[in-house]
C-alpha cells in the first residue's frame, strides 16, 4: 500500500516539531508562539501542501463538526 504522506512531508513537520520545542515556532496570522503539539504538526503539513508534497486534503469543518455531533 502506498504511503499516505510522503518523505518530504514528514520533515516539513519534523522541521516545525523541533521549530515549536526550541519555542521559535509562530502561528502565521498573528505571529505568536505556537506551544501547542497539534498546532505544529497542523502547519508544518501546510508548508508541505503548499509545497506540493502528497498531503491528503484537509477535512472540510462541515465535516468534523458533524462527526462531533454524532459522537456526543
Amino acid at each position: 500500500m502506498a504511503r499516505k504522506y510522503s518523505k518530504k512531508a514528514s520533515a516539513k513537520v519534523e522541521r516545525a516539531m523541533k521549530k515549536r520545542n526550541a519555542g521559535t515556532l509562530k502561528s502565521g496570522g498573528s505571529g505568536k508562539k505556537v506551544t501547542s503539539r497539534k498546532q505544529a504538526i497542523a502547519i508544518g503539513l501546510s508548508e508541505a501542501r503548499r509545497a506540493g508534497k502528497q498531503v491528503p486534503r484537509r477535512r472540510s469543518a462541515q465535516r468534523s463538526k458533524r462527526a462531533r455531533r454524532k459522537s456526543a
